[in-house]
């Protein structure tokens, strides 16, 4: 399988904070690394995981068989013959037990459908772990990135300064040094501006990694840049077949038509009424001793249109699940065939950059510097060397990320760990 290699010209990520910070009290690790204390330490994940117990809890709730109640009942008894005489009296007393039977197979349904439930609840936990895994690498790398724009941007701004101070400490004769004096203030300050973005980028990502991590917001991080190693995707075939059996949404969707299926069966089931079988004992003494032994049964009447109403409702619920189905599964394949053909795209452009192109272009750009003071090169010269330094940072930075984040969106979509872009320490 052909893979492409590129390395960002630069190796340490250097952050623009507020306050400076001592270089011993920095964390410095790899992207690879930050990524993964992400996915371990993300405090959202406790919520996935409390949803997949409360649906387990749920199955067990299900399957359950309902509890037998008992019933006492003691009172006072007095007999009267008919003359009106009291011929007795005694205490009376009775206890019952009943239970509650289910038709058979009706709590199989209901187990089907609860562990659909959780069915749903460990695709979720997958998928947002899937999510936070590639949301992971593509913001730590684009901390990095953010970081080597701020860099670049300052390395030339610095040039400017420099620059427009040592013109300002002459005495400017004649029309053209003036000029020239003022295009430089006015590339110096374009660039201060350029730099004061890129700094805060690179403090909002800081701050949105943190988060994920579920550290303080202003605990600093230095992210060594790692090699990026692009894989070619597998054919569109294959993704597709895959996508139909791993894409979350579209599994998701079937689950709920598996699910809603299951509950018109159980509402067909309940046409039949559970019902109660009561034993029960009594016994009076009033004016001799009367024991009754007995078995009731009793059950509900299905008197009301509620049951198939009931049925209308779900038959209805089941048929939207099928057309969600058909729905999820024409979106899984629109949203596969972009992310596919995004990243053979970036993939090829990544591949058209030479390793050393940005380092060239940074070389120029110092060259530029050298000798426009020594006035062997105009100032549009030097001004496009500068401009052209900065934006081919920003385009291979910003290709290399771009080729990240669709990648590591094709292999969620897909579900297959091809290795699209790979963060090597």
């Amino acid at each position: 399988m052909t893979r492409i290699v590129m390395k960002p010209f630069s190796f340490v990520l250097l952050l623009f904070l507020a306050a400076p910070l001592d270089a011993a009290d920095v964390p410095v690790s790899t992207l690879a690394a930050l990524a993964s204390e992400i996915t371990a330490q993300n405090p959202e994940l406790r919520f996935y995981e409390a949803e997949l117990a409360a649906a387990r809890a749920g199955v067990r709730i299900a399957g359950a068989v309902d509890n037998p109640e008992l019933s006492v009942a003691v009172g006072h008894q007095r007999v009267h013959d008919l003359s009106g005489k009291l011929a007795g009296e005694g205490t009376a007393w009775s206890v019952s037990l009943a239970q509650t039977f289910e038709w058979p197979g009706r709590l199989a349904l209901r187990k089907a459908i609860a562990n659909r439930d959780v069915a749903l609840a460990e695709l979720g936990l997958a998928r947002f772990r899937a999510e936070l895994t590639a949301r992971a690498h593509t913001l730590t790398f684009g901390l990095f990135v953010a970081g080597e724009k701020a860099a670049a941007t300052a390395e030339v701004a610095e040039r400017f300064r420099a620059l427009k101070e040592t013109f300002l400490a002459r005495d400017p004769a004649g029309l053209t040094p003036l000029l020239e004096t003022r295009v430089i203030e006015a590339q110096e300050l374009s660039l201060q501006r350029r730099s004061t973005a890129a700094t805060l980028a690179a403090q909002a990502a800081l701050v949105e990694l943190n988060q994920l991590r579920g550290v303080p917001v202003e605990t600093p991080a230095h992210p060594v840049s790692s090699q990026l190693v692009f894989h070619e995707a597998p054919p569109l075939d294959a993704l597709l077949a895959a996508a139909r059996e791993n894409h979350f949404e579209f599994r998701a969707r079937q689950l709920e038509l598996e699910q809603q299926g299951y509950a018109v069966r159980l509402t067909q089931h309940e046409r039949h009424p559970r019902f109660t079988v009561s034993p029960y004992v009594s016994r009076e003494a009033a004016d001799g001793r009367d024991t009754t032994v007995g078995l009731g049964l009793s059950l509900p009447l299905p008197l009301s249109s509620r049951q198939r109403s009931t049925g209308q409702l779900v038959e209805a619920r089941r048929r939207q699940a099928e057309a969600s189905v058909l729905m999820a599964q024409r979106e899984m394949e629109r949203t596969v065939l972009a992310a596919a053909q995004t990243f053979a795209a970036k993939r090829a452009e990544t591949e058209r950059w030479a390793p050393n192109a940005v380092a060239k272009f940074r070389e120029a750009a110092a060259l530029a510097d050298r000798h426009y003071r020594l006035g062997a090169v105009p100032l549009a010269t030097y001004i496009d060397l500068q401009g052209a330094y900065l934006d081919a940072v920003e385009a291979l930075l910003d290709t290399q990320g771009e080729a990240l984040a669709s990648g590591l969106r094709l292999q969620f979509l897909t579900g297959l760990n091809f290795h699209a872009v790979e963060l090597a320490p």
